[in-house]
């Protein structure tokens, strides 16, 4: 069984999950596209990538696609910690210029869902991190968009500033909005 809990972003949801557990250890389901329809949250997942992060401090993000190549994201982590982010990025959204902030762990299991026109974003909170993501529709290489993880405009209350970030992330242009 899934949760699906609020995350104050429109269309974006914690999704928490019920391991069956016995002497072997546990058992969950992650996806189901069924149950994402029933709670309001239509996802079928057509492409799964790895982010591997040596080390901590890492930063990744803030990422979205650009309209109307939007792609849906259910990121979860597999290995290590990290302090996901989802960043409301539609401005006919109620929640526009929200942005909600959660620790994903291997051990919790939980997983961030992120709707179209919202932006993600991680920060690694300890070494050797895998994160996993559930993407729909498939990648289009020259529909990246991105803004800046410091942005004034946002204010997101980032654990700590990152110990390493890619020349693109750490370049966003401040937020016309």
């Amino acid at each position: 069984m899934m949760r699906f809990l609020e995350t104050g972003i429109a269309g974006a949801a914690l999704v928490e999950t019920e391991p069956q557990t016995d002497t072997r250890g546990w058992f969950a389901r992650l996806h189901c596209p069924e149950a994402f329809a029933a709670a309001g949250h239509p996802f079928e997942a057509v492409q799964t990538s790895l982010s591997r992060n040596p080390q901590a401090g890492t930063l990744r993000g803030l990422h979205y696609r650009k309209p109307p190549h939007g792609e849906r994201k259910l990121v979860r982590c597999v290995r290590g910690r990290i302090f996901d982010v989802a960043l409301d990025l539609r401005p006919d959204s109620d929640t526009y210029r929200r942005w909600f902030g959660c620790e994903l762990t291997a051990e919790n299991a939980r997983a961030l869902f992120i709707p179209e026109g919202v932006a993600h974003g991680f920060l690694t909170l300890e070494p050797d991190t895998d994160v996993l993501y559930q993407i729909s529709p498939a990648y289009e290489p020259g529909r990246e968009a991105g803004v800046r993880w410091d942005d004034p405009a946002f204010a997101i209350a980032w654990p700590s500033a990152p110990a390493l970030i890619g020349e693109r992330d750490a370049t966003y242009p401040d937020f016309p909005g």
